[in-house]
């Protein structure tokens, strides 16, 4: 018995964090594990998986973040994933983060929990705002109630969050508890009671559940556990399903209610006698929430709503480009210098190509964008945490139903770019929420229109080019208006033809407003530009290796470059023959030179794999204002949408001169973009619409397909999107001619 108690003690203990939405849940999570977590997803799903290791006294700790729910019943995919991870024997207990100011809703999730029989320890988060909202909460009394440890708690200043954690390490060394077992009236009383050793004989899902959880869940009628039950036992669960289905029939004969909402009445009906007797005392002369309801009078109104959130929308831009940009030059600065370090110090040849023109070129053009990329995830952190963004949600719903979307799918949205730096992948993910279908498909195919992050790096580098730093942001934000009204007018073709479908209501719940730490911003701050960063340097890396070597190969072939390089060597005689100088024959004889040198490596550049591609659909894009160099990026932009601005930036310079002692070499893109013949205002709109628009990258296709359910969702998201595009470009290109002639 002793070795098997020194073995509890030494082995690494599983702790579960869970919780419903907006508990401050993840603001526990960062206050125990700060930089030390891992981000990943749950298998076979795309629900987010975060955990974190921590060493509290001799203990080593993994702290598991569930997703945020409400309650274990299987209605998202958030729910199974939750339930699922604490029946699979691998969560020792578990911290039960509850909104003081909300506890009769927090513990629903704790009373179910608490009949799986998990060991849970009560953190009554938020203590500081329930106490400024006069709540009061006799601690004990509530612990003796539920019979679990409960401890008041604030995350964000860090107060209870140890007595906490010491509390859930002593549960977990003792094991599972008994299953709560409330009274749900007679009649469900006496199925459980019949059910129960039946499936206890059986041993039933006995290495998952308790028997008694097993029996409730089928009572409850909850899909996920009936699927599991037929998987293990198809007869067996024909004969449970027969109490159930007679207890139901009459429980909707006596009482007229489902066996779900008797089952969810009595919890609630503990819930309330726990809370009871004094244990729950609200002040009558305080509202915690007579702050946010002032503000959201203003925030949320009908009109001046809108009308905020635009400004706010605009401000970001304008403060992201207008700081971001001197850090912005000192990087591009720093990677210049280093193109020339490199190029001084290395002898001509493929290895110096590929260092400078594919990846110091390449990559570095994509990480000139880091640090307006951390700015603007910075703002983004702010608006997510105090509250704001659960208020565009509900404002946006209202449009939204006239388009045929619910108000659920603006979190999608926002989180796929609707407020610029997002991406498409977990705005993808996070339309599990919806649970139309049709509304889903009409969100999943219409989320890429907005400006993610992958995309921001390509109208930063337009806009600020072509229109200056002073009109960059009010492009920047156009830009995001026109991926709105285009996702709304083609959601609601979509609903109206192939995704047809009855609308379904939209309840959300409206966090009171609260200001972020300045911990949390960052932390968010860094998770994002670290992500954006390590794609740069794994996935972008590869591409731009992949590309520099498609641009560079074949090489041309001797009996076409021979004339060129002879008359290159025979100006180059002359050059060197003329006293250095300013003179004018001098000069003519450099630049033509460097015209000789100019058009052999656009030769060589055409003659490559890449250029070829882009020469073959250069008649298609030509309309739209497109080179094939630039053709070549758009085919880039398929795997990554980043890699738009590092193919540029290498097929620039393989087609420019390459000498360290020349000017041309060190100028930024932007400046050979703007010096070159065929660039213009026109054909920067044109090609900002057409990136905004076209198909999604691959990996955010994939994505689509596995939450739409079938491969003609990706075909049709990738031919649809650049359809739709090279139409939209068209247009305004036409316009950009007319307004900024050539």
């Amino acid at each position: 018995m002793a070795s098997e108690q020194n073995s509890v003690n030494q082995r690494v203990l599983r702790i579960a964090l869970a919780g419903n939405p907006n508990c401050g849940k993840t603001t526990v999570f960062n206050g125990y594990t700060g930089a030390k977590q891992h981000v990943g997803n749950y298998p076979g799903v795309t629900v987010d998986r975060k955990e974190g290791e921590i060493r509290v006294g001799n203990e080593d700790i993994v702290l598991v973040d569930l997703p945020g729910t409400y309650s274990l019943t299987a209605y998202s995919m958030e729910e199974i994933v939750a339930r699922h991870e604490l029946s699979s024997n691998n969560v020792q207990a578990v911290i039960d983060v509850a909104e003081a100011s909300a506890l009769e809703r927090n513990l629903l999730l704790t009373v179910q929990m608490l009949e799986m029989g998990m060991p849970v320890v009560l953190g009554c988060n938020m203590m500081d705002e329930a106490t400024k909202g006069g709540i009061t909460i006799d601690m004990p009394r509530l612990s003796k109630a539920l019979d679990i440890p409960v401890f008041p708690m604030t995350a964000r200043s860090g107060k209870g969050l140890s007595e906490v954690m010491d509390a859930a390490i002593e549960l977990a060394k003792k094991g599972m508890r008994e299953p709560l077992r409330l009274s749900y009236g007679s009649d469900v009383d006496l199925g459980l009671k019949e059910m129960e050793p039946i499936i206890a004989q059986a041993k039933l899902l006995s290495d998952k559940y308790h028997p008694y959880y097993v029996a409730l869940k089928l009572m409850e009628r909850d899909s996920d556990m009936l699927t599991e039950v037929q998987g293990r036992d198809s007869a067996l669960a024909e004969k449970l399903e027969g109490i159930c289905s007679k207890v139901e029939q009459h429980i909707r004969e006596t009482l007229g209610a489902s066996m779900e909402s008797v089952i969810t009445d009595h919890r609630y009906g503990f819930i309330r006698g726990a809370l009871g007797n004094g244990v729950l005392k609200q002040d009558p002369t305080k509202d915690r929430l007579a702050f946010s309801d002032k503000l959201d009078s203003v925030l949320t109104n009908v009109f001046f709503g809108p009308v905020i959130m635009l400004l706010v929308l605009f401000f970001m831009y304008q403060l992201t480009i207008e700081i971001g940009a001197y850090p912005q030059g000192w990087v591009e600065d720093g990677l210049a210098a280093l193109g020339d370090l490199v190029g001084d110090n290395m002898a001509d040849g493929p290895m110096k190509s590929l260092l400078v023109d594919g990846i110091i070129n390449g990559v570095g053009g994509v990480l000139s964008f880091v640090p307006l990329i951390v700015i603007m995830f910075s703002l983004l952190s702010f608006l997510e945490d105090c509250g704001y963004m659960a208020r565009m949600a509900y404002m946006m719903d209202r449009i939204f139903r006239m388009f045929g979307l619910h108000g659920a799918s603006v979190m999608p949205y926002c989180v796929s770019g609707g407020i610029a730096g997002g991406c498409a992948i977990p705005g993808a993910m996070a339309t599990r929420t919806l649970r139309s279908r049709k509304e889903k498909l009409a969100t999943l195919l219409t989320l890429p229109y907005m400006t993610c992050g992958a995309k921001w790096p390509v109208f930063l580098l337009l806009s600020t080019a072509f229109f200056g730093h002073d009109e960059a942001p009010k492009v920047m934000f156009i830009l995001t208006i026109i991926g709105w009204i285009m996702a709304l007018i083609v959601a609601r073709v979509l609903r109206s033809t192939i995704v047809k479908g009855e609308p379904t209501p939209f309840v959300m719940e409206l966090p009171p407003y609260r200001f972020p730490t300045l911990f949390s911003v960052l932390l968010h701050c860094w998770e994002r530009a670290w992500m954006y960063m390590k794609k740069a340097g794994t996935v972008l890396l590869a591409i731009s290796v992949v590309l520099w070597a498609m641009m560079q190969y074949p090489k041309l072939p001797e009996d076409q470059s021979a004339p060129l390089e002879a008359k290159i060597e025979a100006v180059q005689k002359k050059v060197d023959a003329l006293p250095e100088g300013e003179s004018e024959e001098r000069t003519k004889a450099e630049e033509e030179l460097a015209n000789l040198q100019n058009e052999l490596s656009e030769q060589e550049l055409a003659y490559s794999i890449a250029g070829k591609l882009g020469k073959a659909v250069e008649p298609i894009l030509a309309p739209l204002g497109y080179d094939w160099r630039t053709d070549i990026a758009l085919i880039a932009g398929v795997a990554a949408k980043e890699a738009v601005v590092g193919t540029l930036g290498t097929a620039w310079s393989l087609g420019e001169i390459d000498d360290a002692e020349d000017e041309e070499a060190t100028k930024s893109l932007s400046d050979r973009l703007k010096e070159a013949p065929n660039w213009n205002k026109a054909t920067a709109l044109s090609l900002m619409l057409f990136v905004l628009l076209y198909s999604p990258c691959f990996v955010a296709l994939v994505v689509i397909k596995q939450e739409a359910g079938g491969w003609r969702w990706l075909f049709f998201s990738m031919i649809f999107n650049t359809a739709l595009a090279y139409v939209v470009a068209l247009i305004g290109y036409r316009i950009g001619l007319s307004i900024w002639p050539v």
